[in-house]
């Protein structure tokens, strides 16, 4: 049996039109098509709804009331649908996001309440933590990752913008200790390891410059697993920290602190924003990836 919704439809449009043939054109079938749905209904009902003779054919008294009444159920499944086009359109619901946390706290936490602005209809739920989380099953939608990739084929990765660390030091310890002029200097300074970091990281620190690498071995009797904790101590005049670009250019556009090694590259890691690729892309995901990678532009290839 023909679908009802079709059998409505071609039976309104054969009403609208006057005929079987009009009806069928209009709608891409045979005149036997249209024919068949209104047979079905009429089948449906036990009543005729058009009267036909061999020169026309019109609608019974019954058949005017059900066209109309027909009109308002295809109206109001048409507006349903358009409704939820223009909800798919729309972001919302809670978007689940885990990243580090300096750099979250630093960087991406603006960027988020830049598009919570820009999408009044998302909640955001941001889990800061320097620990590997598993996308799936801790139930994020996405993750900033900093450093090399290993996952599966599972997630999507797009390419962020290099997170780049830079030396810095408080003014009266250079006062106190001397100002490094090249790397090698850092060896007989008190340089903050940040114990999340591998251990070929935390205790050798690399620079770059005119495409020659600088690998230097540093030591220091304060090791934290919280880099805001460095970033105190350096802040205090304990010693030189390696840390993020973004969460130390107001300290040292303030004066706070000084960077060390400007014209040296420092240390650059990898950074990705990944989310699972059999998830389906709602709205609220799809503008986030976007802002993010407007954001942080991955570097264009030299």
């Amino acid at each position: 049996m023909p679908d009802r919704l079709e059998s409505m439809a071609a039976f309104v449009k054969a009403a609208e039109l006057g005929s079987f043939a009009a009806a069928a054109e209009s709608l891409g079938v045979s005149p036997q098509m249209v024919a068949k749905h209104v047979a079905a209904l009429e089948s449906r009902l036990g009543l005729r709804l058009i009267s036909r003779t061999t020169r026309r054919q019109s609608l019974t008294e019954f058949g005017q009331r059900y066209c109309e009444s027909c009109r308002t159920i295809l109206g109001d499944i048409q507006d349903a649908e358009a409704e939820a086009t223009e909800v798919r359109k729309v972001a919302r619901g809670v978007l689940r996001i885990n990243a580090p946390v300096t750099f979250g706290t630093h960087a991406l936490l603006p960027v988020i309440t830049r598009y919570l602005v820009e999408n009044p209809e998302v909640q955001a739920d941001v889990v800061l933590s320097d620990r590997l989380v598993d996308l799936v099953e801790d139930g994020f939608e996405a993750v900033i990752r900093i450093g090399p990739l290993s996952e599966t084929s599972a997630l999507s990765a797009r390419e962020l913008s290099p997170y780049k660390l830079i030396a810095c030091a408080a003014p009266g310890y250079l006062e106190e200790r001397g100002v490094p002029a090249t790397p090698d200097d850092l060896s007989r300074h008190e340089c903050l390891g940040f114990s999340y970091w591998s251990q070929a990281m935390a205790r050798e620190w690399t620079f770059r410059k005119a495409g020659t690498l600088f690998r230097i071995p540093v030591h220091g009797r304060l090791r934290a697993n919280d880099w805001k904790g460095l970033h105190h101590a350096a802040l205090v005049g304990f010693g030189v920290t390696l840390g993020p670009m973004v969460a130390l250019r107001d300290d040292i556009a303030a004066g706070r602190l000084v960077q060390v090694l400007a014209d040296y590259d420092g240390p650059s890691r990898p950074m990705h924003l990944l989310y699972a690729q059999d998830r389906r892309m709602t709205p609220k995901l799809r503008h986030f990836i976007d802002t993010v990678l407007a954001a942080f532009p991955r570097e264009p290839e030299a």
